[in-house]
């Protein structure tokens, strides 16, 4: 009998029926001896085998360069680098538990490491894929909260990051340890050869489970990064419409990135997000092996993605990678090319108005390594708080606020 519904689910050819229930019936007969067999012809089996090494190779080759890198050049070790470094040490330890697991599985045709470890690689890929997630979120958040600082960034405090990288493995372990406890569970996915939360059952504990963590671990996230980037180009936005010449071109560069990574977290995790959830509420069979094999691939080109996006365009690390290739000494750049001294607004005051140095606010938006020195203003402007100053001349002129967005080091 358990041997014909096994059958009865090989006919099917649905991404159900090669994991969760069908686990539990083949531990029936062969005593947890036998492994899942993958449902993909050995042709599939091989392709899939053939993107997991690329991505299992290159994921592990761009993030183990980052923490090279950062460990070499004492000019890479700011605290918002330290985001980097932890999104990259995420992917890494992600292209060493898991993928080559699932790449092993793939050029043999079945899962090998049985039960316990298909529970494994589906706690650790879940735990470093969130991980990885939260941290791009609270990367969005510092670079967000830092612009919106009236004073310039303390490139020695690591308080700050260091409670956002904690927050970011506490808040992944609280969505990821729930499975093992018996808030929905760990199993086979798509063809076999991978595993995560089991997205097939009906049950109202896993359903419950599976919603809360799309919105808390995939939506709540896209919509922090949208939000703060959102925010930061709207800025850089109101700058060009003062001092074209001189934001045009900072304005299409923050433009390209954020435009770059929004499709990039929605090209990897969106697909994997619509077919948990068509796997969840779908009718049995909705979803296919090889339907649910290609979204699982896409999440995990974010530990190839995510290294060249954040690090390798930001110019810290790109100065640094050429003087490692060229062993020379990575060359600094100046306080003066590396921010953009743009004004955002200018407050004219009305006839009889006094206007007060007090009214001029310096932002320093450090994204990067921060600027080493504010630009000088004018002779007419006189940065100080000192009100026992008489009112300049100049009262009817213009007070620009000055806004320094060091978007990326460059």
């Amino acid at each position: 009998m358990i041997l014909s519904n096994l059958s009865d689910c090989a006919r099917l050819n649905s991404a159900l029926c090669s994991g969760f229930g069908a686990w539990d019936e083949l531990d029936a007969v062969s005593g947890g001896g036998e492994s899942l067999r993958s449902t993909l012809s050995p042709t599939g089996n091989l392709v899939v085998a053939v993107c997991l090494g690329f991505i299992g190779t290159f994921g592990l080759v761009n993030n183990v360069l980052v923490l090279l890198l950062f460990c070499r050049y004492k000019m890479l070790r700011s605290p918002i680098n330290l985001l980097l470094v932890n999104i990259s040490v995420s992917d890494l330890l992600v292209c060493t538990l898991g993928t080559p697991f699932s790449f092993a599985a793939s050029t043999q045709g079945r899962w090998l490491i049985g039960k316990g470890g298909c529970m494994w690689y589906g706690f650790a890929n879940s735990l470093f894929g969130i991980v990885s997630l939260i941290s791009l979120a609270v990367l969005s958040y510092e670079r967000y909260s830092t612009m919106m600082t009236p004073t310039e960034a303390d490139s020695s405090n690591y308080r700050k990051i260091s409670l956002g990288i904690a927050l970011t493995w506490f808040y992944s372990l609280g969505w990821t340890v729930p499975p093992l406890l018996g808030w929905s569970k760990y199993g086979p996915e798509g063809p076999g050869t991978t595993c995560s939360v089991d997205w097939t059952a009906k049950t109202a504990n896993s359903m419950s489970y599976i919603i809360c963590l799309f919105i808390f671990c995939l939506i709540v996230p896209f919509l922090v990064i949208v939000f703060c980037y959102g925010k930061l180009l709207f800025a850089i936005r109101q700058v060009s419409g003062i001092n074209v010449s001189m934001s045009r071109k900072r304005e299409q560069r923050v433009l390209f990135m954020v435009v770059v990574m929004v499709i990039c977290y929605l090209l990897c995790w969106l697909p994997y997000g619509i077919m948990a959830l068509l796997a969840t509420f779908g009718s049995p069979g909705l979803v296919t092996p090889v339907a649910s094999i290609i979204p699982s691939i896409l999440a995990k080109t974010s530990t190839v993605i995510n290294p060249i996006i954040y690090v390798f365009m930001n110019k810290q690390f790109y100065r640094c990678f050429q003087a490692f290739l060229h062993c020379t000494v990575p060359r600094r750049g100046s306080s003066v090319k590396s921010s953009s001294r743009i004004a955002t607004k200018a407050f004219k005051g009305g006839p009889g108005t006094q206007r007060r140095s007090n009214n001029l606010l310096f932002m320093v938006a450090s994204l990067g390594q921060p600027p080493v020195t504010v630009p000088q203003l004018g002779p007419s402007f006189e940065p100080t708080n000192d009100i026992t100053k008489p009112p300049s001349s100049d009262v009817n002129k213009p007070v620009v606020v000055s806004l320094v967005a060091h978007l990326d080091g460059c």
